[in-house]
């Protein structure tokens, strides 16, 4: 392989400096790694892996943000997380999830999304058999979009000798991609379904990973999501979910790369509006040719609602303030991690949920609930005799700004209380089976995430043309480039993984030190 050598005689001259260690920057720092640049990651944090990282409590092992993994498939290109950790050299055990989800809806309405593609259509079609055809229409319209996708390389859509030899592999597939690349789920839904009750299913379909209705969620994104649960499926990663970020770490470091705990960048520093480097709160400076932000964009750049990014308000490019009238902050959420006894909870207990009582209050405050229950396929990440139960509800930091402490205490614990009387539908009697209870608010996944306003990540404040004016990878400050949840194509933890491999082939390109060839 061709490895790049740094020709610059200040040690600290690093070709990649990459701020945060979300799964997208680290993806980025280990494939930069692994084509020879010598890459440096800073991480304001203990532990690496941001929303996707893991803690420790007596004995447990708790996920910080979803535990339902998608990436982990052995063929193809969609599974991006085998590949990221496969380039450096490592692997995850993983364990098969049968299902990827079970729905309890309004109206009696409960599914449970198989990991059989057949069984799941089965399904839906038996409690709407007045939709069989469209049901068939619609999601077979989602595996065109999948297999488009599963037919290339993922990289950066950003370089265009990359593109040329992609169309040339594959054609039709780029076609078939572009075709979809403006249209949103909810247009291609109500064309072959009229039944309100199974289109409001679809909007909650596209919740669950998006926060975002079928009318603004665009239809590349589910169809990724949609076929690869059936194709490459859901598969937990053995020892928790942090597992991923400390192996693509492992990967970085034997590749000569280097990551720094509890260095937290306050700017990134400019000369002729060209990113040269990153200042740490303790005063340090650190000079690279490249610099990467993990941050969110509103982290990253000031102005709008930002008021300290790390680029200063008058350095904040005009396409910057341009995306803030596109996109908000999706909400943050209250969330509780659970050491429950493992005879609260039934056999044959499926591992993620979704619960609803009202179709209304969807995108309304802790609307919908989310439960996991990992360590039913892991029992690693427990003591013996114990299970985790994992709950999230979206929530916004506007309700949680403003008390004191001891009126925010007293918000944390009603409102974790209501949260486990809504779990409790399902798990009769959970309450007085908690042996250990940790609740996080909007306020703690600003604290200990960096992420502005603790958001989950952005989301369109208007309709917008699917993933078309979602921004890619560079920025218009020279040397500055973006990735995560911010950039296309948007939140999860597979796209924030395809996110790091575009980023790394955008800048891979500018150093020189990109493969010829395709990936196989």
């Amino acid at each position: 392989m061709n490895r790049h050598k740094n020709t610059g005689d200040d040690s600290t001259h690093w070709d990649a400096l990459v701020i945060g260690s979300g799964i997208g920057g680290l993806v980025t720092a280990s494939q930069l790694a692994a084509k020879g640049a010598k890459v440096l990651v800073l991480e304001r944090y203990t532990i690496p892996g941001g929303s996707s990282g893991s803690f420790h409590r007596k004995g447990f092992t708790f996920d910080v943000g979803a535990s339902m993994i998608f990436g982990f498939g052995e063929n193809g290109h969609t599974n991006l997380l085998t590949r990221a950790l496969a380039d450096v050299g490592e692997h995850c055990k993983t364990f098969p999830d049968p299902v990827q989800l079970a729905y309890h809806l309004p109206n009696g309405l409960e599914i449970a999304v198989d990991r059989n593609y057949h069984q799941f259509i089965s399904d839906l079609i038996n409690r709407f058999p007045h939709e069989a055809s469209g049901i068939k229409k619609f999601y077979g319209l989602c595996w065109q979009v999948f297999n488009c996708l599963d037919a290339m390389p993922l990289l950066s859509i950003e370089d265009p000798a990359y593109l040329a030899k992609v169309f040339f592999r594959a054609p039709f597939a780029c076609l078939g991609l572009a075709r979809w690349l403006p249209t949103n789920v909810g247009d291609v839904a109500s064309k072959y379904i009229k039944d309100p009750e199974l289109l409001r299913f679809i909007d909650i379909e596209c919740f669950c990973w998006s926060v975002m209705p079928a009318s603004h969620t665009p239809m590349i994104n589910a169809g990724m999501v949609f076929s690869d649960r059936h194709a490459g499926g859901i598969n937990y990663p053995e020892g928790g979910v942090g597992i991923i970020a400390k192996k693509l770490v492992n990967g970085l470091e034997k590749l000569g790369g280097e990551i720094r705990y509890k260095s937290r960048v306050t700017r990134v520093l400019l000369e002729r509006n060209s990113a040269v480097g990153v200042q740490l709160a303790t005063g340090e400076k650190i000079k690279a040719k490249n610099v990467i932000s993990n941050a969110t964009r509103w982290n990253t750049f000031s102005g709008g609602g930002s008021k300290e990014g790390l680029i200063n308000k008058e350095d904040t490019p005009t396409s910057e303030i341009k995306w803030r009238q596109r996109y908000s902050p999706s909400p943050s959420f209250l969330s509780i991690h659970l050491g429950v006894d493992s005879n609260i909870i039934p056999e044959g207990t499926h591992c993620h949920h979704l619960i609803l009582d009202k179709w209304e209050h969807m995108d309304k405050e802790q609307g919908v609930v989310f439960v996991s229950m990992p360590s039913l396929l892991d029992q690693s990440i427990v003591p013996e005799g114990k299970q985790i139960v994992h709950a999230f509800t979206p929530s916004s930091m506007n309700e949680w700004e403003g008390l004191n402490p001891k009126s925010y205490l007293e918000k944390k614990e009603k409102d974790s209380d209501k949260l486990i009387k809504q779990i409790e539908t399902i798990l009769p009697g959970l309450k007085d089976s908690i042996s250990h209870k940790e609740v996080g608010t909007p306020r703690s996944h600003r604290r200990f995430l960096g992420r502005y306003q603790g958001s989950y990540g952005p989301i369109p404040s208007q309709r917008l043309p699917g993933l078309l004016p979602m921004p890619f990878n560079s920025t218009a400050i020279k040397g500055l480039f973006c990735v995560g949840d911010s950039c296309f194509p948007g939140q999860g933890l597979n796209a924030v993984a395809f996110s790091g491999f575009a980023c790394a082939h955008k800048i891979g390109a500018k150093l020189g030190i990109n493969p010829w060839s395709l990936p196989h």
